[in-house]
Order: C-alpha cells, then sequence, then structure tokens
C-alpha cells in the first residue's frame, strides 16, 4: 500500500501560499480590531498580536488543505474484493463459407449469418464484465483468435474485424472444439464452458467433433452449442442432430439460432445459467483520500468565519 497524489504538480501551489503568509504577517495592519468578550479584552501586548493572526492561520491552512485536495491523494495498489461469475468461457465461432448465407435480418435488411452472429456475440461480451473470454475462429482451420482475457475492448474489436473465409471455406468443427477445450484445459475458474456457433456442416478436418466433444468433456468442460441458420429456403441448412449430440456429450445445451432476436434469448440464457459468483482479490485499484483534506479544510474554513464575526470584529 503507497500514498501519492494524482496531481502533484498543483504541489508548488503551496510556495505560492508561503509566500502570500509571510507578506501578510509582516504588513501592516489595515484595521482596528477589537474584541466583544472581556476575556478576549484584558489579552495585552504580544499575546493579542498573535490572536489577531488567528484567522490569517486558519486561513492558510484552508489553503494549503485545498490544495492537497485538488491534488487528488490517494492510496494505491490497494487490494479489494469483487464478486466475480467466476466462469472462463472460450467462443468458437464459425467464419467457414456457409455463414454467408442471407438467412438472417437486421433493423429489417437481410444480413449474413456471420454479420448477426457479431452483433449479438459483442452484446454478450459486454455482459459479461467479469469473466475471461477467448475466441476461436474456425473454418477449414482452427485458430485462436484471442486467449482468454478481460479486456472487452480488445474482444469486441476483433469479433467486428471477422470476415468470412478468414479459417477457410470449409468448416472443421472438430478442431475448433479441441482448441477450445485446450485453451481452457489448465485454467482453475469454478466453471469453463466452451460455446460452439455455427450452421454444425461438418466437411473437414481429420478430428470429428464427437471425438473432440468427448476429450473436452474428460477435461470437465461443458459445451454449448448453437445452431445458427434461418428457416428460408436455401443451400446450407443446419446439422441440428450432429449439434445436438456435441451438446449431450459436452453436458450442454443445443440451441438453435433461426435470427437474431431468438439468437439474443439463447445468449440470455447461458449467461444465467452460467452465472455462480466467487470473490476474487483484485489489485491496482486507487482509493481517494481528498476527503480527509477537504473536511478539515471546511472547518477551518468555518472557525475562521465565525472567529471573524463573533470574536474579532474589524472596523474598516
Amino acid at each position: 500500500m503507497m500514498f501519492r497524489f494524482a496531481y502533484p504538480a498543483l504541489l508548488a501551489l503551496l510556495v505560492v501560499i508561503a509566500g502570500w503568509l509571510l507578506f501578510a504577517l509582516w504588513r501592516k495592519p489595515t484595521s482596528v480590531t477589537y474584541s466583544t468578550t472581556s476575556t478576549i479584552a484584558e489579552l495585552a501586548g504580544s499575546a493579542r498580536h498573535l490572536w489577531d493572526k488567528i484567522p490569517l492561520i486558519l486561513r492558510t491552512g484552508c489553503l494549503v488543505l485545498l490544495v492537497m485536495t485538488a491534488a487528488r491523494p490517494q492510496l494505491y495498489n490497494v487490494p479489494w474484493d469483487v464478486l466475480s461469475p467466476g466462469v472462463d468461457i472460450v467462443l468458437c465461432l464459425d467464419t467457414s463459407g456457409s455463414m454467408e448465407a442471407l438467412d438472417f435480418q437486421l433493423d429489417g435488411n437481410p444480413v449474413s449469418r456471420l454479420t448477426a452472429v457479431k452483433k449479438v456475440v459483442g452484446e454478450f461480451i459486454e455482459k459479461r464484465e467479469m469473466d475471461r473470454i477467448g475466441l476461436v475462429v474456425f473454418g477449414e482451420e482452427a485458430f485462436t483468435q484471442s486467449p482468454l482475457t478481460m479486456d472487452k475492448g480488445l474482444l469486441l474489436g476483433l469479433v467486428n474485424k471477422m470476415q468470412i473465409g478468414m479459417a477457410g471455406d470449409r468448416t472443421a468443427i472438430g478442431s475448433a472444439i479441441a482448441i477450445g477445450g485446450k485453451r481452457l484445459k489448465d485454467l482453475k475458474a469454478k466453471s469453463r464452458i466452451l460455446i460452439l456457433l455455427t450452421d454444425g456442416r461438418h466437411n473437414a478436418g481429420d478430428l470429428t467433433p464427437e471425438v473432440a466433444a468427448e476429450a473436452v468433456k474428460a477435461l470437465d468442460i461443458k459445451i454449448y452449442t448453437i445452431g445458427v441458420g434461418g428457416t428460408w429456403p436455401g443451400t446450407y441448412k443446419v446439422n441440428e442432430e450432429m449439434l445436438e449430440k456435441i451438446a449431450r456429450i459436452g453436458g450442454g445445451k443445443y440451441f438453435r439460432a433461426a435470427d437474431t432476436e431468438r439468437l439474443s434469448e439463447i445468449y440470455d440464457i447461458i449467461d444465467r445459467e452460467e452465472k455462480t459468483e466467487v470473490k476474487v482479490e483484485e489489485f491496482f485499484h486507487f482509493r481517494e483520500l481528498y476527503g480527509y483534506f477537504l473536511v478539515p479544510a471546511l472547518i477551518l474554513l468555518g472557525v475562521e468565519v465565525f472567529l471573524r464575526g463573533v470574536f474579532l470584529r474589524v472596523i474598516p
């Protein structure tokens, strides 16, 4: 635990205040002061002179404390406890050629499956503020787009930059599950989940989705699958049977997302089911201390005003 001023340059004003105090102490009085109480009236000589200077000393103390308040005194590297959902999540997102199908709508306009997914995934990431989230992008190949992180700005930027075919046009679902499981296997979160979002048309890679799901389940990682695809007639059909089987093996659930509204609801369900609060100790936070300087400053100012108005009245 250490102390600092956030704006130390403002402390240079203390030199100005010291100069003003010296000038005020040595200058000749511009008014005649007198006391309204018999006790103070009996004071004489240097004692009376010192009493007359008390308001000046109080004002100086007030100014010093106000300057220190403006400089923002802080304690930093202060540990504090926060409640975290304690969930590590890997999102496996399909960017294969089939995700180009225009069977979703946004604002009444047809959009590709990937465009709809990017919007809803972004909203999901923003909601899970205290979770670590990683991204795996897959097509014909699967690779880690981002390791698990709490940097939501980084994640949102990467999601926005995803493009159709960036990992190849075909779909290696087994490889995606394996890469996602690898990212989660050594982490010690209370809950670890893998969310596979695809149209479910596995047609690439040496590892089958079922075998990959069995391996990931053995690591105590839960798998949710989301089948992306509208109900319009078209070339790209969602392989629901396979996605249901993967979710069943992984101990999770399968969801069908036929439109953006349903896709948002699915993420809300997952969000509710996987939220388990744990206490996490975080560091490098700042605790503001300005109140310890501002309150005494206001007290000194009030005492000065009281003394000048009641005990030491000034005749112009």
